[in-house]
């Protein structure tokens, strides 16, 4: 299951973008993030933990695109 950014959360400190070795995570003009969920592979094959879930500052932004679907 890819992840997703939770917008209410994201301080938007491009931590993750570049880090993300599929390219999934982008932002638009106001300078809010998304993950491509056809993109995102979580890092599998790449690392062993998704990158951007690792080097994000705020617990709680980057989650599971299960867990926001189900709120």
């Amino acid at each position: 299951m890819p992840y997703s950014i939770k917008k209410d959360l994201c301080i938007s400190c491009y931590a993750c973008e570049d880090q993300c070795p599929t390219k999934a995570i982008s932002h638009n003009e106001e300078g809010e993030f998304f993950i491509d969920p056809t993109v995102c592979v979580e890092c599998e094959g790449f690392y062993e933990e998704p990158q951007c879930l690792a080097i994000c500052p705020i617990d709680g932004c980057i989650v599971k695109l299960s867990e926001v679907e189900e709120v």
